[in-house]
């Protein structure tokens, strides 16, 4: 599976439907809903899309807005750990499942989605 089958397979449109329904979790998380500014929710679901757009070979607006994606420096200020990284996992699987993510997209996204929140990890286990 490529990034580019997977940007085929949902489209903006389905990147977009899956971040907002990730959002609308992050919103009511009692864990990793209070790490986000509360008046820039959008900014936030508008940077995600984006991103993931250029990280699967579509539009590169992300880029074009911000650099290089810098994630672990831009998530440093945040304390983020084993519990952390695996709501934000959950909430995003979750999140897949609602919006119905292909199979195989969720295949890749999956694995994607784990290995990036496991590098955003600033604090030691335990």
């Amino acid at each position: 599976m490529s990034e580019a089958r997977v940007m085929e397979l949902m489209g903006e449109s389905g990147i977009r439907r899956m971040v907002a329904a990730f959002y609308e979790r992050v919103r009511v998380d009692d864990l990793i809903g209070p790490m986000y500014p509360e008046g820039d929710w959008e900014g936030a679901e508008e940077r995600l899309a984006d991103f993931l757009m250029f990280r699967l070979g579509g539009v590169p607006k992300y880029i074009e807005e911000r650099g290089h994606p810098r994630l672990k420096m831009r998530h440093l200020p945040f304390r983020i750990g084993v519990a952390e990284r695996d709501r934000w996992v959950a909430l995003m699987n979750a999140a897949m499942e609602e919006t119905a993510v292909p199979e195989e997209a969720a295949g890749f996204l999956g694995p994607f989605f784990a290995q990036v929140a496991d590098f955003m990890r600033n604090q030691p286990e335990g």
